[in-house]
C-alpha cells in the first residue's frame, strides 16, 4: 500500500485539477487559445492579432489587470459587463473593432480608468450622468460610433486632457464645456427633435 500512495497522489492531481481540458491551470483564464494567470497578469495587449468573435466574459477574472488592449481586431458583439470586475484597470482600449450595443453601465463606475478608447465601433445608446464617476479619466475617445441622445453636463467633470466625441448622433444643446476640453465635431442630428 505504501508503494501505491505516491502513484495515487500523481493520478489524483492529473485527474482533479491542475489543468482543465484546454491545458490551463485552475489559476489561469483561457482567452483565444492562450492561458493567462489570474493573479499575475497585469497587462494584456492583444492589439492587431486578428481576433474574432465576442470578448469572453471570463476576461473579467483577470482582476489585477491595469491595461487591457484589444484594439484593431475584428471583435463583434457587446462589451461584456464583466469588465467592471477589473477594478484596477487604468487603460481600456477596444477601438477599431465591430462592437455593438450600448456601453455597459458598469463601465461608468470604474474609478481608476484614465484612458477609455472605444472609437471606430458601432456602439449605440447614450452617455449617462454616471460618467462623472470616472474621476481619474484623462482621455475619452468615443468618436465614430452611433452614440446618441443629449450629452449630460456631467461629461464636463471628466477628462482634464482630451475628450473626443465626434461623428456620433448626439443632439444639441451641448454642454458649455464643449469648446474647452471636448471635441464634439460633426454629429448626425437628423433624428434629433
Amino acid at each position: 500500500m505504501k508503494k501505491l500512495l505516491p502513484l495515487l497522489s500523481v493520478l489524483f492531481l492529473i485527474y482533479w485539477g491542475c489543468e482543465d481540458e484546454k491545458g490551463c491551470s485552475t489559476n489561469d483564464v483561457e482567452l483565444w487559445g492562450d492561458c493567462y494567470s489570474i493573479n499575475n497578469t497585469i497587462e494584456l495587449n492583444l492589439s492587431s492579432r486578428n481576433l474574432t468573435g465576442t470578448i469572453p466574459p471570463e476576461i473579467g477574472k483577470l482582476i489585477n489587470l491595469t491595461i487591457l488592449n484589444l484594439s484593431n481586431n475584428q471583435l463583434t458583439g457587446s462589451i461584456p459587463s464583466e469588465l467592471s470586475n477589473l477594478t484596477n484597470l487604468e487603460k481600456l482600449y477596444l477601438f477599431d473593432n465591430q462592437l455593438t450595443g450600448s456601453i455597459p453601465s458598469e463601465i461608468w463606475n470604474m474609478t481608476k480608468l484614465k484612458f477609455l478608447s472605444l472609437y471606430y465601433n458601432q456602439l449605440t445608446g447614450s452617455i449617462p450622468s454616471d460618467i462623472e464617476n470616472l474621476s481619474s479619466l484623462t482621455h475619452l475617445y468615443l468618436m465614430n460610433n452611433q452614440l446618441s441622445g443629449i450629452l449630460p453636463n456631467e461629461v464636463c467633470e471628466v477628462g482634464d486632457s482630451t475628450n473626443i466625441l465626434s461623428n456620433n448622433l448626439f443632439c444639441p444643446p451641448y454642454p458649455s464645456c464643449i469648446e474647452n476640453n471636448i471635441v464634439i465635431g460633426d454629429q448626425d442630428t437628423s433624428n434629433c427633435n
